[in-house]
């Protein structure tokens, strides 16, 4: 690449639709519907519509506030850029720390359960199959992935766009198969509290429910970090952030409603992600060969997932490493392609390694489970530091533009509704319904605080040796007068 000149991401690359998609497979709407949402079923019972469609009015609280700022401020920076412009730039840079470890560790996340659900089934269809020769599987995505990113932005948000219709469409057609088939067993009480599981009457069984349904919704603001590979990004971003949380909220809820009436919504509690009472499950029993499309559409979703968020976390890493805060090989472009190559080629290393370290090491569903729960007290823990930063925007730096309801309600309304969450998610049992995390799961808490540890020694380092560059996190380079606010190395200028 000596010979060729790459001076920033490439601008203009793509449009809302990709965009759009690129959150909408960040949150794996198809896993979301067959593994995540279920667990909320334990507690909310056959009211788990109407944990759902709570869970969809408070992650849109916080989908406001990204979009809110998305549009004032569009950077690859993304979170860190918003934290770092309406709090301070030393809780922006280290909002950035966190976030490029943990969007790191999804794909890895994800393919380990393309991994598992692979050997599961095809051992189930074939016994001669080992159902431990999973780990195939998760290479094969990783190299897919990693071409993906390779080719550049177009290439990865226009294969996103493919697999997040087709997994939609999937379970768009099934909910309205089930829907059909429940015939008069079709009701709205599911919207109530009637139907929840023993033990958890009530609004108590649907606020648990909505609890564990909330982290279905992560992934809502991965179009965030494409801001400067966006055609009118102001406008663009807003309205993909917004798009991807409610359209695929009401997908859930439409998919969750679908499944509950024709399940029954009495013995709903002992649905789960797998076996009889679940979304293969119920496929296999009841429609025949239209089970394959249920289990292509939680592959698919696996990948392009991970194909979403590797994205993020190149780019995030991107622009902290343009102003010195990460180590500059990861602002390193490809020439042709503009896609930031050192990134994605450690990307990939940090997901094969983790795969295979974890995945053997302990075993691949374990192993999916500690980074499921490192992934989501990080990422939850965000969205709290960003709904702050909306208000702390607003007042601080455009109070002509304030709109107390907007910018100042709704973020503390998203912030109350995700630290039951995050106190879930990390397993400490301030409410009844959370259950204390076990061994190597509870690891998960202090490689958390190592690694944000490690952050503040580096904050503290860079303020003292250079605090022009920790300033630099709450630069949107788009507005520099230069079009990319880069050297022909493709590092930011000193």
């Amino acid at each position: 690449m000596s010979g060729d000149v790459a001076v920033g991401l490439r601008r203009d690359a793509i449009g809302l639709r990709e965009v759009l998609f690129q959150s909408v497979t960040a949150m794996a709407p198809a896993a979301a519907v067959a593994a995540s949402i279920p667990s909320g079923a334990a507690f909310a019972g056959g009211s788990l519509p109407l944990a759902v469609l709570i869970a969809l009015v408070a992650c849109l609280f916080t989908a406001s506030c990204v979009a809110e700022l998305a549009r004032e401020l569009p950077a690859a920076g993304s979170v860190s850029t918003y934290a770092a412009q309406g709090l301070h730039p030393a809780v922006g840079f280290l909002v950035g720390w966190g976030y490029v470890f943990v969007e790191a560790l999804v794909p890895p996340l994800l393919l380990l359960q393309l991994g598992f659900t692979t050997a599961d089934t095809l051992h189930l269809e074939w016994s001669s199959y080992p159902a431990d020769l999973w780990w195939p599987w998760a290479l094969a995505g990783a190299v897919i992935i990693a071409a993906t990113g390779y080719f550049g932005v177009r290439a990865s948000a226009r294969f996103g766009t493919v697999l997040g219709i087709f997994e939609v469409l999937v379970f768009l057609v099934f909910a309205v198969w089930l829907i059909g088939k429940a015939d008069g067993d079709n009701t709205l009480s599911v919207f109530g509290t009637s139907h929840t599981a023993e033990g958890y009457q009530g609004v108590s069984g649907v606020f648990a429910g909505s609890v564990y349904t909330v982290l279905a919704f992560a992934g809502f603001e991965a179009a965030a970090p494409l801001a400067e590979e966006t055609r009118d990004p102001r406008r663009t971003m807003h309205r993909a952030v917004l798009g991807a949380a409610l359209g695929i909220g009401l997908f859930y809820v439409v998919t969750t409603y679908a499944m509950t009436v024709y399940f029954g919504p009495d013995r709903f509690a002992t649905f789960g992600a797998s076996g009889e009472a679940s979304w293969e499950g119920v496929a296999r029993a009841s429609f025949g060969l239209f089970w394959v499309l249920v289990f292509l559409a939680v592959v698919n979703s696996t990948i392009a997932n991970a194909n979403a968020c590797a994205t993020v976390s190149t780019r995030t890493a991107f622009a902290l490493a343009r102003i010195h805060v990460l180590p500059r090989l990861f602002a390193t472009l490809h020439p042709k392609h503009r896609s930031p190559v050192a990134g994605i080629a450690v990307q990939s290393v940090v997901a094969v390694g983790a795969v295979l370290g974890l995945g053997l090491g302990y075993d691949p569903v374990t192993a999916f489970l500690l980074l499921a729960t490192v992934i989501v007290t990080v990422v939850i823990g965000v969205y709290i530091v960003v709904n702050l930063a909306c208000a702390g925007y607003f007042l601080r730096r455009r109070r002509e533009l304030l709109k107390p309801v907007r910018q100042l309600l709704l973020p503390l309304l998203g912030i109350a509704a995700f630290v039951p969450a995050l106190l879930t998610a990390a397993g400490l049992p301030v409410f009844g319904f959370v259950t204390e995390l076990t061994a190597p799961v509870s690891y998960a808490g202090p490689i958390v605080g190592v690694w944000m540890a490690a952050g503040v020694v580096v904050l503290l380092v860079l303020m003292r040796r250079h605090p022009g560059r920790i300033a630099e996190t709450a630069r949107v380079h788009l507005d520099d007068p230069s079009p990319t606010g880069l050297s022909q190395n493709g590092a930011a200028r000193p």
